[in-house]
């Protein structure tokens, strides 16, 4: 295969933990330096790194951050105490991932949402970034996946 090649898409939980990271990445980049999000996609994924990530679902979630933003910060501002604009990039670019997985990705046990978040947030964020992200997030699949999260706390 060249490097001109496409390459094969890479499934499995290790290749969508890679896909969030990268989503990451693209929202603190789309934050800081503002552009299109598809511009910012296509750069990061020509990256060779990019091969171990779940392109699909790092384009969707992408895509869905950058669309539903607005709708995804009411839900920060409702269970956060740190106004969505205040927030540093990294948390705010967390926080956005974990409350769309949680409020349009039903198949995806909340959990691991959540978990997921607080793990981008351990390795990326300030020092307790994860602590706030992890309560957010809590607070919100009680709301958002409400059944879910009832079943797992009784």
């Amino acid at each position: 295969m060249t490097a001109r090649d496409p390459q094969p898409a890479a499934t499995g939980r290790r290749a969508r933990s890679h896909a969030r990271r990268l989503a990451l990445q693209a929202l603190y980049e789309w934050q800081i330096n503002p552009r299109p999000w598809r511009d910012i996609a296509h750069d990061l994924e020509r990256d060779p790194e990019a091969d171990r990530v779940d392109r699909e679902y790092f384009r969707e979630s992408l895509g869905a951050v950058a669309e539903r933003r607005e709708e995804l910060d009411l839900v920060i501002a409702k269970y956060g105490d740190i106004a969505p604009p205040a927030l540093d990039p990294i948390e705010h670019a967390v926080l956005w991932l974990g409350v769309y997985e949680l409020g349009h990705r039903p198949e995806l046990p909340y959990r691991v949402a959540l978990t997921e978040a607080v793990e981008l947030a351990k390795r990326f964020g300030a020092t307790d970034a994860h602590k706030f992200v992890n309560a957010v997030l809590d607070r919100a699949a009680r709301e958002l996946r409400p059944l879910e999260y009832g079943r797992e706390r009784s």
